[in-house]
């Protein structure tokens, strides 16, 4: 095999059919496989990817429900894989025509890749308006260090196994970790603007929230673990606790939060904010 596709799945029976079925019709010359993980579903996952055996004959479902959660079921993968290159999508995304290809060529000449997103596709208008955008990325800048979305990545498994795979306490947002423990080993992110997954945002308000919730628990988290290779205090402030809310009250008592867009935004920051500092006291992490 030249190159391992690794899915981590949990209940995605509503949308796993359009995964597979974008990747049975992949073209490429090498050979490469499809490793479905099913880390716990209760729904009809596995069922309907059994379906797929025949379209995809390098089709494996692997267990992976000894414990929840993408970075322990990405981890299942990566270890029974047949390949020494490694890609990562997910369950309820769908890779564009030759991903395939790009990954598997650009894995045989870097060792951390990762490709465009593009949001039109699987979603709503109004939904790419208010929570994304039409035009995708390929790697996401940062004050500190740029980091790889895990639905469209590729590594190298001796780069993996160097950074021990992803770090399991991450429940959200373990794939800015990997990216930053990689490339703290001197390994740059390699664009390919040809490998482009069509991405699933998020459905409505809540569950913006609900994600940017999470992601302030564990950008605590986050930070306390790479605090000694120099990330600027700016990320997490004590200060940002204070002045958020009252950046909030200001715009409120002077009518400028007046508009869905408005309070859309602000109750995304309030419940990032309100996310970092659990997190601070969840995970013991001072922001000074």
């Amino acid at each position: 095999m030249k190159l391992s596709v690794i899915i981590p799945c949990y209940n995605v029976a509503s949308t796993i059919a359009i995964q597979l079925e974008a990747l049975a019709s992949q073209k490429w010359s090498q050979p490469w496989e499809v490793i479905v993980v099913d880390n716990k579903s209760t729904d009809n996952t596995v069922a309907i990817a059994e379906l797929f055996k025949q379209k995809i004959p390098s089709l494996r479902i692997i267990d992976a429900k000894a414990k929840q959660g993408a970075a322990y079921a990405r981890n299942v993968g990566a270890s029974v894989a047949k390949a020494e290159a490694l890609a990562f999508c997910d369950a309820d995304d769908e890779v564009a025509p030759g991903w395939v290809a790009a990954m598997g060529e650009a894995l045989a000449k870097y060792d951390f890749v990762t490709g465009r997103s593009l949001h039109d596709k699987l979603n709503e208008p109004w939904v790419v308006t208010n929570y994304g955008s039409p035009d995708g990325f390929c790697i996401v800048e940062n004050p500190y260090l740029p980091f790889a979305i895990s639905c469209n990545i590729g590594v190298k498994r001796s780069v993996h196994q160097s950074v021990g795979g992803f770090d399991e306490n991450f429940v959200m947002i373990e794939d800015i970790d990997y990216s930053w423990c990689i490339q703290e080993k001197g390994i740059q992110i390699q664009q390919l603007p040809e490998a482009i997954v069509h991405y699933r945002l998020r459905k409505n308000l809540k569950m913006v929230c609900q994600r940017s919730w999470g992601v302030g628990i564990y950008e605590a988290l986050l930070y306390k673990k790479h605090k000694n290779y120099g990330i600027p205090k700016i990320l997490m402030s004590w200060k940002s606790f204070i002045k958020t809310p009252l950046e909030f009250v200001l715009e409120v008592a002077s009518f400028k939060v007046r508009d869905i867009d408005a309070i859309a935004k602000w109750m995304c920051t309030l419940a990032w904010r309100a996310g970092q500092l659990l997190g601070c006291l969840k995970f013991g992490y001072l922001p000074i």
